[in-house]
C-alpha cells in the first residue's frame, strides 16, 4: 500500500465482512444481502451513476476475494451465494484458478477511452497541423468556435496531433494502470475494459494500487486457508520479514494472533533467509573467482518474472540460490510433512513463485491477514505472545528493506566482504528495467553484486501491505532494532 486511500479501505472492509460471515457460519446464507447492507437505500454513492451500480460493484469485487473472477459468471442473475458455495467447494478439492490477477469490469468504466484531448488553449490557428497530420482524419474544426476537436470514435491515440500542436493545446491523458505497468502488460480490450496479459505480467502489483477505481484484484486464497483450518488440518504460517512493519504491536503478539485464528505453527521466513545468505554468499565468491562480471540476487519473484519474460539474456547472471520462502517452506515440511504451508507477505508475485514450489500450498497477503484479524476482533494487547523456537539474525530480518539482502551477504562473508562491490536497483520502473537490459546485453555492470527489488524501498512497501509506506518503514525500523542476534 503506497498511500492510504479509499480503495484500500473498501477492499479491507469488504474482506473483513466476508470473513465475519464465514466465521459465523453464515457466508452462503447471508452473502446475498451484503451489497445492500454496505450500500443501503438512500446512502451516498459518489462516483457511481446510481446505488444499483454501487451494489453491483460490491458483488463483483467479492468474487476475487472468494478466489474467483469475472470469468466464473455465466449468468448475471446468479446470486453471490452460488459463488460462495463454489468457493467453499473449491477449497476442498484445491482447484485454484490459473490466473493470479483479474480486472472487475463493472468497476473499470471511468477512465478515458482515448488518451488525447484538445483543450480550450486551442487558438484555431491557420496552420492546422493537427488536422493535416492525423493519420485517421479524426480531427476537424468546430464551425462555431473555429477550434479543433477530436472524434473519439475514430482516434487511435497515436499522439501525432499532440506533438504537432504549436500551442501545446492537445494534452495526453494517461490511464493510471497502463502508465504504472513497467512492462506493458495491461491494455484495453475491445470493450474498453483493461485486460492483464499474464504472458507479460511480472506481478509487481503497481497497476493494482494505481487504479483509482479499485478495479484490479489479485485472486485470493484466504478462504482456502480458513477452510483448511476449519476442517482441522494442520496449517503452518511462514511469515515474511516485512511483518515487522505491519502491525502496531510486538511481533510476538502478531504471531500469537495467528495461533488464535488456528495456525498450528508459525515460522519466520527470516530463518530461510539465513540459508539464502549462506548459499548466495558462497555462490557470489565462486562467481567472482570464476571471472563472472556480476551476479544479481534471486529473492524478488517479480524480478525473476521480469528476467523470464522480458530479459532472458540476464538469466545467466541471476543467482541460482533459492529465495527465503523456498528454504523456509522446506523447514516447515521437514518439521511436519502433513501440514499445509502458507506463505504470508506483502507480495503479489509470491503467488506465482508458489505455483512452481511444491512445498508451498497457499499464499496470503498482509492486507488479507489484517482483514482477518479485524473479522476475528483481535485485540493485540490481550493476545498471548508466541515466541519463535529459532532466533534469526537481524540481517535476515533486514531482507525486507532495500539494501538488506546485499548487506546480509556482506555481513555473512565478513573478511571476504571487501571483495564485494554492491549496487541496489530498487523499484522496477521502465528506466531501471532498461538499465538491467543494458547490463545483460553488454555483460558489464558498475558492481559485481546487484540487489534487485521490484518495490521502491524493498518488501516493506509491497503492493499488498496492510499499512502505509510511512507507517511500515517507521515500525520496521523500530522492530528491527529489537533483533539482537547478528552475524
Amino acid at each position: 500500500m503506497a498511500l492510504k486511500n479509499n480503495i484500500m479501505i473498501v477492499r479491507h472492509k469488504l474482506l473483513t465482512e466476508l470473513v465475519k460471515l464465514w466465521k459465523n457460519g453464515t457466508l452462503i446464507e447471508k452473502i446475498d444481502r451484503l451489497p445492500i447492507e454496505l450500500s443501503p437505500r438512500n446512502s451516498g454513492h459518489p462516483g457511481r451513476c446510481c446505488i444499483h451500480k454501487e451494489r453491483a460493484v460490491w458483488k463483483y469485487k467479492s468474487l476475487p476475494l472468494l478466489g474467483l473472477d469475472m470469468t466464473n459468471e455465466s449468468d448475471e442473475l446468479t446470486p453471490l451465494s452460488e459463488y460462495a458455495r463454489m468457493a467453499m467447494d473449491r477449497s476442498k478439492n484445491g482447484a485454484i484458478k490459473d490466473n493470479i490477477m483479474c480486472v472487475i469490469d463493472e468497476a473499470c468504466s471511468s477512465c478515458v477511452q482515448i488518451n488525447y484531448e484538445i483543450t480550450n488553449l486551442c487558438r484555431g490557428c491557420v496552420a492546422r497541423t493537427c488536422i493535416h497530420n492525423c493519420p485517421k482524419g479524426c480531427i476537424s474544426l468546430d464551425e462555431e468556435s473555429g477550434k479543433a476537436r477530436i472524434d473519439h470514435n475514430t482516434c487511435i491515440s497515436c499522439g501525432i496531433c499532440h506533438k504537432s500542436c504549436p500551442y501545446h493545446a492537445i494534452v495526453y491523458i494517461p490511464v493510471p494502470c497502463e502508465e504504472a505497468c513497467p512492462v506493458g502488460a495491461i491494455t484495453k480490450d475491445e470493450r474498453g475494459i483493461e485486460y492483464i496479459n499474464e504472458e507479460k505480467c511480472i506481478y509487481c502489483g503497481k497497476c493494482m494500487n494505481a487504479c483509482p477505481f479499485g478495479a484490479i484484484f489479485e485472486i485470493s486464497q484466504a478462504f482456502d486457508v480458513l477452510e483448511a483450518i476449519r476442517r482441522g488440518e494442520k496449517v503452518t504460517a511462514i511469515v515474511a520479514p516485512s511483518i515487522l512493519g505491519q502491525f502496531d504491536t510486538t511481533i510476538e503478539q502478531v504471531y500469537g494472533a495467528l495461533r488464535k485464528i488456528g495456525f498450528t505453527d508459525v515460522i519466520e521466513v527470516a530463518q530461510g533467509a539465513m540459508m539464502t545468505v549462506e548459499h548466495e554468499g558462497h555462490e557470489l565468491l565462486e562467481r567472482i573467482e570464476g571471472g563472472a562480471p556480476f551476479m544479481t540476487t534471486s529473492c524478488c519473484p517479480s524480478y525473476i518474472e521480469l528476467v523470464r519474460k522480458h530479459l532472458p539474456a540476464l538469466q545467466k547472471y541471476v543467482s541460482e540460490t533459492g529465495s527465503p520462502m523456498y528454504y523456509t517452506a522446506r523447514i516447515a515440511k521437514e518439521k511436519d510433512p502433513e501440514a499445509k504451508v502458507v506463505f504470508m507477505g506483502p507480495c503479489v508475485a509470491k503467488r506465482k513463485e508458489a505455483r512452481r514450489d511444491d512445498a508451498v500450498d497457499y499464499v496470503m497477503t498482509f492486507e488479507e491477514i489484517a482483514s482477518i484479524f479485524d473479522a476475528y476482533e483481535i485485540d493485540f494487547a490481550k493476545e498471548q505472545p508466541y515466541a519463535m523456537e529459532h532466533t534469526s539474525v537481524r540481517e535476515a530480518h533486514g531482507f525486507a528493506a532495500t539494501g538488506g539482502v546485499a548487506g546480509a551477504v556482506k555481513s555473512y562473508l565478513k573478511f571476504d566482504a571487501d571483495r564485494v562491490n554492491e549496487l541496489q536497483v530498487s523499484d522496477l520502473h521502465k528506466k531501471n528495467i532498461s538499465l538491467l537490459g543494458i547490463y545483460a546485453k553488454t555483460g558489464k555492470a558498475p558492481a559485481n553484486f546487484i540487489e534487485v527489488m521490484a518495490c521502491e524501498g524493498g518488501c516493506i512497501t509491497g503492493p499488498s501491505s496492510g499499512t502505509t509506506v510511512s507507517d511500515g518503514k517507521r515500525r520496521f525500523a523500530k522492530e528491527l532494532t529489537k533483533q539482537k542476534k547478528t552475524y
